[in-house]
């Protein structure tokens, strides 16, 4: 009669263990629809930022899933344009794969954004950097992992203060939005200081040739050169600036310049080169430790600022999902506004009142490590300093 019991009890208790797998197993899947650049002017950060992406996704499922839930992944191209994107976020999002990520440019941010609540879509901000995604534009369901341009400027003043000799500056920026409000920012960076801007020139998107705008930068009596370009503009202006001696006879201090990506494209083009820097493989903290060690297991080398700025979307909403316990849009946003993150930058608090990841900065400089040239932390700044109060945002 007891080992009948006994017998009964062990059966019982194999069923709740194997119901128990049964539903873990059964638990809806976290699908994340990868909206990126593979094609158009920022095809080379965004395939930087689907490695990571991918890196983020293939770790998760390796080690059993998310809280009993694997990933499943849609990649789509945004072609580099708010129309791409706007399009292909739409069709991932019908199709259930409502948990957005992915895209470089702000305008195509921006354009997601404002369709989020009619698709039932969260999305993360990986390395879209305009103040609109966390300010007059912000949203329940939109959040800022990477570091915006108000973060980025807000360590150039007291950088500038304490590291730049230098009187006179010009700024060399590209003609829309992104340059000229960085352009702006700097200028009152540099005037609070009792510092000049002698000559402030933009150049179209899609500029080639650089030379007219690099004789005037020369020619002027600046001492230092800001530059605010993007994607290939900027791999352009690189190569020119070097060729024709504007490194070696001004300072360059770059707004998103000293970038992996644009130091492997310019051979030595950019040794010497300043800048503002958001991530490099030296950041000391147990989870950018594990991910170099990991990175390094799979590539042979570290993770660029792009793949990490992806790798850290991903866990952005992997973190989401599991303190909601589920994988609804507005569930995984309400966990996420307000929560504390695990983030190669340390412990990093999403900020409820505009949905700003708070987390350091860095100012850096492009230099020789072990025989390989790359951008290296030269100036940390703590995150009560590079990130700004919320100010139009109104959640």
């Amino acid at each position: 009669m007891k080992t009948r019991r006994i017998t009964n009890l062990l059966a019982a208790a194999v069923l709740a263990v194997a119901s128990g797998a049964s539903l873990a197993q059964a638990k809806e899947p976290i699908r994340i629809g990868m909206v990126t650049s593979q094609s158009g002017g920022f095809t080379a950060q965004g395939e930087d930022s689907l490695r990571g992406m991918q890196f983020a996704v293939d770790e998760a499922n390796a080690s059993g899933g998310v809280a009993g839930r694997r990933i499943e992944v849609q990649i789509g191209d945004d072609e580099s344009t708010p129309e791409g994107g706007r399009r292909v976020a739409e069709k991932f999002a019908r199709s259930g794969y409502n948990l957005l990520v992915g895209p470089i440019a702000s305008s195509i941010s921006l354009a997601l954004g404002q369709n989020l609540q009619r698709w039932d879509a969260l999305y993360v901000s990986t390395l879209s950097k305009s103040d609109r995604i966390t300010g007059d534009s912000c949203n329940m369901r939109m959040f800022q992992a990477n570091h915006s341009d108000a973060m980025d400027l807000a360590i150039v003043q007291p950088w500038l203060k304490d590291n730049a000799k230098e009187k006179r500056f010009a700024i060399l920026a590209n003609d829309y939005i992104w340059g000229r409000d960085s352009a702006e920012s700097f200028t009152k960076a540099a005037q609070k200081l009792g510092k000049e801007v002698e000559l402030s020139v933009f150049a179209p998107i899609g500029t080639k040739d650089f030379a007219p705008y690099i004789a005037q930068l020369k020619n002027s009596g600046a001492e230092a050169v800001w530059v605010a370009l993007v994607g290939r503009d900027l791999i352009a202006f690189a190569k020119q600036a070097a060729e024709f001696g504007l490194t070696t006879s001004k300072r360059i201090i770059g707004h998103a310049y000293i970038m992996s990506f644009v130091v492997k494209a310019t051979d030595s083009a950019t040794d010497g080169v300043w800048g503002v820097l958001n991530y490099a493989p030296e950041i000391d903290t147990p989870r950018n430790k594990a991910l170099v060690a990991a990175w390094r297991k799979k590539f042979g080398r570290d993770p660029s600022e792009n793949e990490v700025a992806g790798y850290s979307g991903i866990q952005v909403i992997v973190q989401g999902v599991e303190k909601a316990d589920s994988v609804k849009p507005t569930a995984v946003a309400s966990a996420l506004s307000g929560a504390t993150l695990d983030t190669v930058w340390g412990p990093a608090v999403m900020r409820a009142e505009d949905h700003q990841l708070v987390k350091p900065n860095y100012v850096g400089r492009v230099k020789r490590v072990g025989g390989e040239l790359r951008p290296v932390i030269e100036t940390a700044f703590e995150a009560s300093i590079a990130t700004p109060a919320p100010t139009t945002c109104k959640l």
